[in-house]
């Protein structure tokens, strides 16, 4: 069945449109900044505003002494090369999740809701580079697992899992 000039227009102008979301929300998750990272498994993909503690002053800080993280925030611990990392939330009033990844940016361990200003060690693993901590519970109302690729240009892009493009 052949359709009038008029609503073949309107057929392709859907169509593109169509086409056109799906690119930027794409590009919206998988886009990649120093103030955001995405992650990805068999689950789907979200993405993260982050701030960036790469240096052991703002480390050693993190979120501490702040009562709310914004939706979709987070904040991104890289260290200079694979190392074992423990966390604990002293002065931290929110409750957060800890996600933990090797030098590939593969998710190996997960804390889940940690207590706030709990001053128990939460041990993440021997081989850490980088971890994302963001709002206790979000990891399982997203379905974040264990073995997620995280992309990131802080990341070291010649063994990422999801390097940036």
């Amino acid at each position: 069945m052949r359709l009038g000039f008029s609503q073949d227009f309107r057929i392709v102008g859907w169509l593109g449109s169509l086409v056109v979301s799906a690119l930027v929300s794409s590009a919206a998750v998988a886009g990649c900044s120093e103030a955001r990272v995405a992650l990805r498994g068999d689950w789907g993909t979200v993405g993260f505003e982050v701030e960036v503690a790469d240096t052991a002053t703002k480390r050693s800080v993190g979120l501490m002494h702040r009562d709310h993280l914004a939706a979709r925030s987070g904040m991104l611990f890289i260290y200079p090369s694979l190392q074992a990392a423990s966390f604990w939330m002293r002065n931290t009033q929110i409750s957060l999740d800890m996600l933990f990844m090797d030098l590939r940016g593969i998710v190996r361990h997960i804390h889940h809701r940690a207590e706030p200003l709990d001053e128990t060690l939460i041990f993440g693993g021997e081989s850490v580079l980088a971890v994302l901590e963001i709002n206790g519970g979000l990891a399982r109302d997203q379905g974040i697992t264990v073995g997620s690729q995280v992309q990131s240009p802080l990341l070291p892009q010649k063994y990422a899992a999801w390097p940036c493009e």
